[in-house]
């Protein structure tokens, strides 16, 4: 998401971006996995990335929350309750706020982000299409609105 909005001068001086993990260890790089195709599909360098647990400011401070499973959205609504209004899969929330018919009804119905962790490079590769589909149809969704 970082990578997309600083591509457009306006969209990126209106929102910024954080990660946080609902099971992340302080401080834990990325895994190679997800460093080398980061790299080498899309030109983005997460080598210095380092994991951090959400917090309550963290949740008190954001516009929306985004998860990337049904399962971290439900985590976090159920410890953060003021959060409901504004936590959504990536998925459900470009897909509810679509103009036109940006999903077919396959990918609508399937509003997870597969986790890759442990698994072979092309599961890696295939999440991060996915997320970079997403990404891009709420980017354009933010143009628009």
């Amino acid at each position: 998401m970082r990578a997309a909005l600083k591509n457009d001068r306006e969209l990126s001086s209106r929102f910024i971006t954080s990660s946080a993990g609902i099971s992340a260890y302080p401080g834990d790089h990325a895994s190679r996995h997800s460093m080398d195709v980061m790299l080498s599909e899309w030109k983005i360098d997460i080598s210095s990335h380092a994991a951090c647990p959400l917090n309550e400011k963290e949740v008190s401070d954001a516009f929306l929350i985004l998860t990337m499973t049904r399962h971290q959205k439900e985590y976090i609504t159920s410890e953060y309750p003021e959060a409901k209004v504004k936590t959504y899969t990536l998925k459900e929330f470009a897909r509810d706020r679509q103009v036109g018919n940006y999903y077919s009804q396959d990918y609508s119905s399937i509003p997870d982000i597969t986790d890759p962790y442990g698994k072979p490079l092309h599961i890696y590769s295939r999440c991060a299409g996915e997320i970079k589909e997403a990404v891009d149809k709420l980017v354009d969704i933010i143009k628009k609105s």
